[in-house]
């Protein structure tokens, strides 16, 4: 009897675990919550807008213009759908994907660049206001990361504009070949010990980096993740606070380069990236759930081989046909 009346007393330590542990089970469910709440939100929007088309009689008229180009909008909505599962169950691969699928499709390498990073505007900025409410931020990397790589961002759309516009059929086969690069890089991901202790910090000249990245990201139409934050987390440094904060320093690389590819480029490639926004959006709130279950080494093995693989094609149909 007497043990049944015994209060179990919790150690401070086991009370600390547990709050913890319950705190992140809660910050969890809110997020998928959150998720979930959006997704519903843009459906009643997206609902909303084609009733009154088709109340005033513009549903078709917006049909036949989403036809246009051998029905290009509706590839893209499938690209970002697949390019976004990747995204989120790896935390890389987004710019990679839609690149190659596009060069693919014969578009032009500066639209393709303005069309991915005018849809990245709005997904890396819904990553990064999330990785900022958890903390997963380090002001002083981004601040060095962010700066210099807006100005590589801009020279780099800038140097594609011009290099794309006058040697198209040159800058494919350069822009396919660094995608081919990206694929070996995700492949040697996913053979690459994750255990960072006994790593020995090297000294990384982080402006530098940010430079280089913000010009290949905006140039190439991708590949930010693969070298800068791929750069970090093999060097050792923290993942949590590398990934948070190179999210941050990517949204506002993006949104200078989308804004740079306007002005030079110009809107005409809205089928493009409202594709690629909507099958992102699509995608979204199932991102995480699938990262739990999907296999990571042979998710890397396989993006990095198709990557590899449509690049190849790309390079031999630019030099041979």
């Amino acid at each position: 009897m007497t043990g049944m009346n015994e209060t179990k007393v919790l150690e401070p330590e086991t009370i600390a675990v547990e709050e913890v542990i319950s705190t992140d089970v809660v910050k969890t469910g809110q997020n998928r919550a959150n998720k979930y709440l959006i997704g519903l939100g843009i459906l009643i929007i997206v609902g909303t807008v084609l009733y009154f088309l088709f109340a005033n009689g513009q549903l078709n008229a917006v049909i036949q213009t989403l036809n246009k180009d051998h029905h290009l909008f509706y590839w893209m909505v499938l690209v970002g759908f697949l390019a976004e599962i990747v995204a989120g169950s790896m935390g890389m691969g987004y710019g990679v994907i839609c690149t190659t699928i596009l060069l693919i499709l014969n578009v032009s390498p500066p639209v393709i660049s303005a069309s991915i990073h005018s849809a990245e505007s709005f997904t890396t900025a819904a990553g990064s206001i999330s990785h900022y409410k958890l903390g997963n931020v380090n002001k002083k990397l981004i601040k060095l990361l962010a700066i210099p790589a807006v100005v590589g961002a801009v020279l780099g759309a800038l140097a594609l504009t011009y290099v794309g516009e006058r040697y198209a059929k040159m800058t494919k086969p350069v822009i396919a070949a660094y995608t081919m690069y990206l694929g070996i890089r995700i492949l040697q991901n996913a053979f690459s010990k994750k255990n960072g202790n006994g790593i020995k910090k090297k000294k990384i000249n982080i402006p530098a980096l940010g430079l280089v990245g913000g010009f290949i990201d905006s140039f190439g139409g991708g590949g930010w993740g693969p070298l800068v934050t791929g750069t970090f987390i093999k060097n050792g440094r923290t993942p949590r606070y590398v990934i948070g904060s190179s999210t941050i320093a990517k949204f506002i690389l993006t949104f200078a380069s989308a804004v740079t590819f306007v002005f030079t480029v110009g809107i005409h490639h809205w089928n493009i990236v409202a594709g690629l926004l909507i099958g992102g959006i699509i995608t979204a709130p199932f991102s995480a759930m699938l990262t739990a279950k999907l296999p990571m080494k042979k998710m890397f093995i396989a993006v990095g081989v198709v990557v590899i693989a449509m690049s190849l094609i790309t390079i031999y149909r630019a030099i041979f046909l």
